[in-house]
């Protein structure tokens, strides 16, 4: 296909979402849709080539099995019901159990810290404070980043969990802009630090159905006076341009394979498909669903009580603790004086704390969590894929393939690595580079066994990766699937003609035009060579997807078709495996590698990002504005954007997906209002 003129994010296009032909020549956009934490003990070992860092978790499976959710779809057969749930018992589940340290293991880790780099340093009585909120990758940062890091966050609690200095956990909540399925394992990683039997208190200034999800996992739960509540429920949105497109004079000439593929729609159309908000509803269906059962265990009320007070619209504070919702109203210095008389600390003298960034120096060494002789690796995938590096992308900026299979390609070579967990956080991207890992993947899986762990999402481009490993683990409200194809260009012919812009075309070949005149329709051959194509990268894609999963093409089709599946339905239609976190995929890893569950292994996190210049300014002070990180990643996605696409379809999620999978454009439009 000819070069793709894109803005990622809006719609769907030849597996990726696009919006617009900033700063192409030619108006086409092909619309192809195509479609890990385990436990204690991580040690940081130094290298000889320090871009290329490589971490130690030891692990004995570092994870609380999810409670299931009911699926709202109707579609789910019983009979398939059950076999998926037959398989999935068959995996370990991975659930973290503490273990104390006996007199030898205590009197070991009390001489390390003795000896332990001054960073590592910690006062005895010492509270842990962690502040969660905005943006949180789920890529290892760089000690220069001032983003907050899934890993990190995991570790932090684990380490606290096992660190005789630290008394306590207290996290401060505010909006996230992550998706659930990080929301889900930050979660699960609190209730494991409470096996410990220390105490973890969240305070939660402003909070919406995410913070909640995490603040009602601790066991007290606090909040000011003039906190916002905002408990009214979830929403998703879905754009259309053909409103827009008809006042310029732009006509979209798209072909559309799949029913639930509505990146044409957002093209063409002026509202919802039929198709489109079944799907979304589905969707939003499954993950309010849930969000009302775990609130409700947790708080221990019938589900139906929990609907009733959100529908309420309860924003009073003192309604909140009257009901339970809260622990008690308090400011944060209030807060901290409850934790030192908890303490046993003078009024006059200060509370010890450790904060995020200085605890996350803090090495497992040190604890005593590592040093284990089977180990295995731990690749990151996160972000939109591309081939190759674009000129405005920035070091771990997306997913690389031609880095990612030199690293697949190392390990896959290495006899030191046991098994290999494949950590997807991605709503897809080129399809050639897509295609490309799918096969250094399944090469890989060959050698040695390779789990894929999903995050929030791991759709299109991200499911192609995916689908490529032995088994699939997906968060209950992971976004993945969207196997479906999209193809079209735009014919500019009635905008050229309201402002006088003419464009004449010389040519040699049949289709030497097909995308390049932009200033016409489609010809009749050329509008059949077009749906000929589209048909054909979905077939591609649909059958590939089929072989992996080990399932018939028809019944590959029903679950098919650019339709995007929640985890836990993915699960009932054999997408997906299991349901868990990173350390389920490890443990299942164990499994596949035949090492048993209770010996504990050393998981390697390979290749840390090195540290941009944004990001070195941004740790020494300097405020970058929102509007340039936008633009800089709205340049990249159209610097890397020729051939064909697989990206999830672009739905504007508000409090259901996070900003992560939005629009670029209107993240830029959005920044630039901001700053006035």
């Amino acid at each position: 296909m000819a070069k793709l003129l894109s803005t990622p994010r809006l719609l769907s296009i030849h597996f990726r979402t696009v919006t617009s032909t900033l700063s192409k020549p030619s108006s086409h956009i092909s619309l192809h849709l195509f479609p890990l934490y385990t436990t204690p003990l991580l040690t940081l070992r130094s290298i000889d080539n320090p871009s290329n860092i490589h971490r130690n978790f030891s692990v004995s499976a570092f994870d609380t099995k999810n409670d299931d959710v009911s699926s709202s779809s109707a579609e789910i057969n019983g009979d398939d019901n059950a076999k998926s749930s037959a398989k999935e018992d068959q995996y370990p589940s991975g659930e973290f159990e503490f273990e104390e340290y006996g007199a030898w293991k205590s009197l070991v880790v009390k001489f390390r810290m003795l000896f332990a780099f001054p960073w590592e340093r910690v006062r005895k009585g010492s509270v842990l404070t962690m502040k969660l909120r905005g943006q949180i990758s789920d890529q290892l940062q760089s000690r220069f980043s001032s983003g907050l890091s899934l890993p990190q966050i995991c570790e932090n609690l684990m380490k606290a969990a096992y660190d005789p200095r630290i008394s306590g956990v207290y996290l401060h909540i505010e909006p996230l802009g992550c998706g659930w399925g990080k929301v889900e394992e930050i979660r699960r990683h609190i209730l494991d630090f409470r096996k410990s039997g220390k105490f973890i208190v969240g305070y939660a200034p402003a909070c919406g159905e995410k913070e909640y999800y995490i603040g009602c996992a601790c066991q007290e739960l606090y909040a000011p006076p003039s906190a916002y509540f905002a408990l009214y429920g979830l929403t998703v949105q879905a754009s259309f341009l053909g409103g827009v497109f008809e006042k310029v004079g732009i006509e979209p000439q798209v072909q559309r394979i799949g029913k639930y593929k509505s990146a044409g729609d957002q093209l063409m159309r002026k509202s919802i498909s039929d198709e489109n908000r079944e799907m979304l509803t589905a969707l939003l269906d499954n993950i309010y669903g849930n969000w009302l059962e775990k609130v409700a265990l947790t708080k221990g009320k019938k589900k139906e009580d929990i609907e009733h007070f959100v529908n309420d619209g309860v924003y009073q504070v003192e309604r909140l603790k009257e009901e339970s919702w809260i622990t008690d109203i308090k400011y944060d210095d209030e807060v901290m004086s409850m934790l030192k008389e908890r303490l046993g600390i003078q009024k006059d003298k200060k509370l010890s704390e450790v904060d995020y960034r200085k605890y996350s120096k803090v090495r497992r060494w040190t604890l005593g969590l590592t040093g284990f002789k089977d180990q295995i690796a731990v690749i990151r995938a996160s972000g939109s894929i591309s081939r190759t590096r674009g000129p405005f992308s920035s070091p771990g900026s997306g997913i690389i393939a031609e880095k990612l299979i030199e690293k697949i390609r190392s390990v896959r070579e290495s006899k030191r690595y046991k098994a290999v967990v494949l950590r997807i956080d991605s709503p897809g991207g080129d399809a050639l580079a897509s295609d490309l890992m799918w096969r250094e993947i399944r090469l890989l899986a060959e050698s040695k066994p390779v789990i894929a762990s999903m995050a929030d999402v791991a759709a299109s481009g991200g499911y192609y990766m995916a689908m490529a490993a032995q088994a699939i683990v997906a968060e209950n409200l992971t976004l993945t699937g969207s196997i479906g194809v999209v193809t079209g260009k735009f014919n500019l012919g009635n905008l050229y003609e309201r402002i006088g812009f003419n464009k004449e075309t010389i040519s040699r070949g049949r289709y030497a035009e097909l995308t390049a005149a932009e200033q016409r329709p489609f010809r009749p051959e050329e509008a059949e060579l077009f749906a000929k194509s589209a048909q054909h990268a979905y077939t591609q894609f649909r059958d590939k997807a089929a072989l992996s999963r080990s399932m018939k093409v028809d019944k590959m089709e029903e679950v098919a078709q650019g339709r995007v599946w929640t985890g836990n339905d993915a699960l009932s239609r054999g997408l997906v495996d299991a349901i868990g976190g990173l350390s389920r995929a490890v443990a299942i890893a164990k499994q596949k590698a035949n090492i048993p569950q209770d010996r504990q292994v050393s998981v390697v996190e390979l290749s840390r990002p090195s540290a941009s210049l944004p990001e070195v300014l941004s740790g020494i002070g300097s405020s970058l504005a929102g509007s340039d990180r936008t633009l800089k990643e709205l340049l990249n996605d159209v610097s890397s954007s020729d051939g064909i696409q697989a990206r999830m379809d672009g739905v504007m999620f508000e409090k259901l997906g996070g900003a992560a999978y939005t629009n670029p454009l209107f993240m830029l439009i959005k920044d630039c209002l901001s700053s006035f």
